[in-house]
């Protein structure tokens, strides 16, 4: 072994100890951010969502299932409580029975949710469909289904309008703006004021940094409501 290999082995040696360790510390901290957290899962019944259902649960997460059959959701939470077990603490399993694709069982299903549980930590929009065929033979209203399911359904669980929402641009300076960007034959144009604008770039060039900032700006006005 000549010199160089001794200089360098040590080094190598080092490192990987010092990564494997980073790593541990970053699961210990997962793990006890997960612990008694309450998460939501949307398409419980089977696939992912069944799945996340199980990790989430044996990670000691108190669950709330979400999907439209029943009885699915029964015989998922019967599976749950069959690895209860050691000197894990684990929680009462929830369900909540609605069909995303309806907009305003959704909004009664978010009552139900907090009603049970008090509060959200985690949202896993899960569920969804999917369709194959050529455009021209697809019905419209089969597009609309998958964008009820797909997309107005989690958006509508998932939204509370906030304050920076709700102090938006108005329709006037987006005329302008929309105005400016055919003029200039703008390909991208990001409609917002200074701080969001930089929250976009933050989310590409740092997106560790951009979602700690916002969980902390969540749990703040979080604190703020239940004052």
């Amino acid at each position: 072994m000549d010199l160089t290999s001794w200089v360098i082995l040590p080094f190598l040696l080092g490192s990987v100890g010092i990564y494997g360790l980073l790593k541990l510390l970053q699961r210990l901290r997962s793990s006890a951010y997960i612990q008694d957290a309450v998460v939501v899962i949307t398409g419980a019944t089977s696939g992912l969502g069944k799945e996340c259902a199980k990790v989430f649960y044996e990670a000691g997460a108190q669950v709330v299932l979400c999907g439209r059959n029943e009885e699915g959701l029964k015989d998922v939470i019967k599976q749950l409580c069959l690895i209860r077990g050691g000197a894990m603490k684990f929680h009462k399993p929830h369900m909540v029975i609605f069909d995303l694709s309806d907009v305003e069982a959704v909004a009664s299903a978010a009552r139900e949710i907090l009603h049970l549980v008090g509060k959200v930590d985690i949202l896993i929009n899960n569920a969804g469909v999917s369709y194959r065929g050529a455009i021209v033979d697809t019905k419209l209203s089969v597009d609309r289904t998958i964008m009820d399911t797909n997309y107005f359904g989690p958006v509508a669980l998932t939204k509370v309008m906030d304050k920076t929402t709700a102090e938006g641009r108005t329709p006037e300076e987006v005329a302008q703006i929309v105005l400016r960007a055919v003029g200039e034959r703008s390909k991208d144009v990001l409609v917002a004021g200074p701080l969001p604008t930089l929250a976009v770039y933050l989310r590409v060039l740092a997106p560790k940094l951009f979602f700690s900032l916002m969980a902390a700006r969540a749990k703040k006005e979080r604190k703020f409501k239940d004052s």
